[in-house]
Order: structure tokens, then sequence, then C-alpha cells
């Protein structure tokens, strides 16, 4: 299955701050964007959104029915959503960078979790014959099926940076699906 994962165009907030699941609003045009987009991906492709505004304005703009997906939605960073990163403490930003898969911010949720939903909704996706579908989702989204597709190890993944308004194709296998026990 060919994957067309497309960022989101920049949110409109200030630098340095923590959001994930916060619904942001978006800081550009988003017909240019799409207008920039619409050119990278095949005529009549299936588009999936995360149901934040940020993406699903663009997916809208990129097909008349975009199909909005929970599983999509960037990590939620529970109490540390909208706080700049410096207010963080050290101690809760050292225990993610110790085990970023398990620890879960207050209130929020762990990167094991961000990866099991996306995991779900692939498997879901190749369980329907989808050949290609184009994503419209987050940086976090992103890292994770790279990271699965590639099968690079977390810590690596984790590094992975994607400009807003990129577009990745990736192509997903049984076998990633298999490495990733998804059922």
């Amino acid at each position: 299955m060919q994957l067309f994962l497309i960022r989101h165009p920049a949110p409109l907030v200030d630098a340095g701050i923590c959001y994930g699941a916060s619904d942001l609003a978006l800081a550009g045009d988003v017909a240019a964007a799409a207008s920039r987009i619409r050119p990278q991906l095949p005529p009549a492709i299936p588009v999936f959104s995360s149901p934040l505004q940020r993406c699903h304005r663009l997916a809208a703009q990129l097909h008349p029915a975009p199909v909005n997906d929970d599983r999509l939605r960037e990590m939620h960073f529970g109490e540390w959503e909208m706080k700049p990163w410096q207010q963080i403490q050290r101690t809760a930003l050292d225990g993610w960078a110790a085990d970023p898969l398990g620890y879960t911010p207050p209130g929020g949720e762990s990167v094991g979790a961000l990866q099991a939903r996306v995991a779900n909704f692939v498997a879901e996706l190749a369980a329907q014959g989808i050949a290609q579908a184009s994503l419209v989702t987050h940086a976090g989204v992103m890292k994770v099926l790279l990271g699965m597709t590639r099968k690079l190890p977390t810590r690596e993944w984790m590094t992975l940076s994607f400009d807003y308004e990129s577009v990745v194709s990736i192509e997903v296998t049984t076998s990633h699906l298999e490495s990733n026990r998804i059922t």
C-alpha cells in the first residue's frame, strides 16, 4: 500500500510552545497550501485526515469528502499542552527521554499509545484493500509511520523532522504490519 503522508500547514502558535492535541488555527492560506501539495498526489486518491482543524481544513481543500479519523491526531501532551517547553519540569522531560514509548505526560498519552493507534489505522486500511491513500496529519504520526516502514530504532525515528506542508511517500507491506504486531 502506498501512503502519501502530508504534514499540515503551519499553525497559529508561538515558537517554543508544546502543542499536540490542541486544535489550533492555521497561520497561512490553506488554499495556497493545497495548490502546492495537490500536484504531488495521484488524481482521485482518497484522503484521510486528523480531525484537528490544522489538518482537516487542508484535507477539505484536497478532496471533496475527506475522512476524519481520530487515530491520525497528534500525540496528546496532557498538562504540557500549550505550555512553553522551557516551563515543563526538567525531571519530567528526562523521564520522557529515558522511556519515550512508555512515559505518559500527566493527563496525556505515551508515544507507545500514539504508535499503537497509528499502526491500527494503517492495518485497517490494508484490511480494506486500499492500495493508495493520502493522510493529512502531524509530525508525530509521520515519525511513527516512517519508523515502522524503515524499521528504525525508536530513538532514531523520534528525531525525524518534517517541514509544514511536506509530502512523504511510503510503501507499507505485509511484513511492516506483521513486525508491528498488527492484526
